[in-house]
């Protein structure tokens, strides 16, 4: 248990490995001996004799490094700490490949960039004569924070990925079920950091911050205990049959599958949607693979509590000011199912409303009334079980394309990875103002009470009762806010699996159709309007948001509610 609380506060220090499971050559690195620096113009440096090479990215160039020798199988160690701070839109790639790209072998570590705060993604995946899509991909705790040893290992038997010490992911040969392996071609050893900022941190949404360039991941301590290749020979004898024979045994299984459950984003060997023609062979295989998803529990709670109170806190200090006229709500007489083709249903006398979705359409209801402030509670279960590519959305609106907009939008994923809560908000039909969070609960257990306050003064957005988002009126500053356009409730489900998930790499399901979200204790405590009057009597209300920091997404500098010191 005490690996596994290492990893947890890791795959932080990431020692990666590749075992490889016969005989090899071992041989203790120096950088200066085993190492050519490739490109990058100066950005990468061997300092302290040999033992220290870093690499380097600012907004001209990256840099990147590969090994003198060849190797056909082996353990090879190295030691990284990569980017830290905001690292997003950089990768980190570190990997075995051979020489013909169009046949070429390779074994994939690939570390994606993020936020300060957030973890970082460890993208893993094997090429075999030039054909890779064997993705699978881990979240990797504070990675950025510890030099981490990892680990690409390959022989006979298997190909294994290793973080310090604890195995995280085997591809098995199979070449008796006709699954290709890479044995026959040498591979050099080869490392990168380079600017990826159009898909690596969400599909492309986050881009690099160059205010914080240069970029720059360490590597120490590299070991190759391997067979080296000269002139078509190999260093190693194959008289072994200890080496010849390892595998992983059931330790280091069990080891592998609670990394699989508790760290796994994204399985190949999973998208049925992706290989739509059937899942690759090796994923067939009982045994080829050590993980399945965990389908079980919703996201990790870490972090929320501290968020968690902090909201809890600036709830207590709001109140509403004005009096308005409350709803309780009944759904056959406040909304009406507006597109669907009848995917759209009111039932239990007008207690529950549910879309779904399926392959020919989605659906969606909006409010027969228009409101302008108010209190504005729903609650909803979201699709349970592979969402991926699915949108639940649920928001105020205004018409027209000066409209105004209070958006959640849940992003749906894998049957067992978090939604993505999607907010935003539009003031004169501009919005670039999202916000995103990952909720500390399963959504599709149960209903949850999603609300948004909305009052002259500021916009609240309330996830079960939780304030999670702020939007002040900041006009005295020249930032518009969402003042006098009246707005109608709006929900849809639909298909966006352009983008919704990882970006648009895990499409929908199709196969999972259709697609359900149910809602219910509809309320609105809220300023009805009609025919240009409000129903309500309007006092002073009392007075009390961060946007973002994205400085790339908008270099002329943040808007001005980012950065006003009135801010919370």
């Amino acid at each position: 248990m005490a690996a596994f609380c290492s990893f947890r506060r890791g795959l932080a220090g990431l020692q990666v490995s590749l075992i490889i499971s016969f005989l090899a050559a071992a041989s203790a690195g120096n950088f200066y001996q085993d190492f050519d620096i490739t490109w990058g113009d100066g950005r990468a440096k061997i300092l302290n004799n040999g033992e220290l090479l870093t690499l380097s990215l600012d907004k001209a160039s990256g840099s990147g490094f590969q090994s003198k020798n060849e190797y056909l199988f082996g353990k090879i160690d190295m030691q990284i700490k990569l980017v830290p701070g905001n690292s997003a839109g950089t990768v980190t790639a570190y990997y075995l490949s051979s020489k013909e790209w169009e046949t070429h072998d390779e074994i994939d570590f690939e570390f994606l960039g993020n936020l300060s705060g957030d973890p970082y993604i460890l993208h893993t995946n094997v090429y075999i004569q030039g054909q890779g899509e064997r993705e699978k991909q881990f979240y990797s705790g504070s990675i950025q924070l510890l030099i981490s040893t990892t680990t690409p290992s390959s022989g006979i038997h298997n190909a294994c990925f290793w973080v310090d010490g604890i195995p995280i992911r085997e591809f098995k040969n199979l070449e008796s079920a006709g699954v290709p392996f890479p044995k026959s071609q040498p591979m050099r050893i080869y490392s990168s950091l380079w600017n990826a900022d159009d898909w690596a941190t969400r599909g492309g949404l986050v881009k690099t911050n160059w205010s914080q360039a240069p970029f720059v991941a360490s590597y120490r301590s590299f070991n190759a205990d391997a067979c080296i290749l000269y002139s078509g020979t190999s260093s190693c004898s194959w008289d072994s049959p200890p080496w010849l024979s390892q595998v992983l045994d059931s330790t280091d299984q069990q080891k592998m599958k609670w990394v699989e459950d508790n760290y796994m984003i994204y399985n190949y060997c999973t998208d049925a949607e992706r290989f739509s023609q059937g899942l690759p062979t090796e994923c067939m295989m009982e045994g080829s693979f050590g993980c399945i998803m965990s389908t079980d529990g919703g996201p990790s709670a870490d972090g929320v509590a501290t968020a968690t109170s902090v909201s809890t806190a600036l709830l207590m200090s709001v109140v509403v000011s004005f009096l308005m006229a409350a709803s309780a709500a009944n759904f056959n007489q406040d909304f009406d199912i507006t597109w669907g083709d009848g995917r759209g249903k009111i039932l239990n006398n007008g207690e529950l409303l549910t879309l779904s979705l399926d392959k020919a359409s989605g659906s969606g209801f909006q409010s027969k009334n228009e409101y302008l402030f108010g209190k504005i509670d729903m609650q909803l279960k979201l699709v349970p079980g592979n969402s991926a590519g699915t949108v639940t959305a649920y928001y105020l609106s205004s018409q027209g394309p000066t409209h105004d907009e209070i958006d959640f939008e849940f992003l749906g994923n894998l049957s067992g990875d978090p939604y993505i809560l999607h907010t935003n908000v539009f003031s004169q039909g501009k919005g670039n103002r999202e916000q995103q969070f990952y909720l500390w609960f399963d959504p599709t257990a149960d209903f949850h009470t999603y609300s948004i306050l909305w009052n002259p003064q500021r916009i609240i957005f309330s996830v079960d009762a939780t304030p999670i988002r702020e939007f002040k009126n900041s006009e005295s500053i020249g930032v518009p806010y969402p003042k006098n356009q009246p707005m109608r409730i709006y929900s849809s489900l639909w298909n966006a699996d352009d983008w919704a998930t990882r970006g648009g790499l895990v499409k929908t399901d199709w196969s999972q159709a259709p697609f359900t979200a149910s809602y219910r204790n509809f309320n609105a405590n809220a300023c009805l309007w009609s025919s240009g009057s409000s129903s309500c009597s309007s006092t002073s209300p009392s007075s009390t948001s961060t946007n973002g920091d994205d400085t790339k997404r908008f270099p002329q500098g943040l808007p001005p509610e980012c950065t006003a010191t009135a801010m919370s």
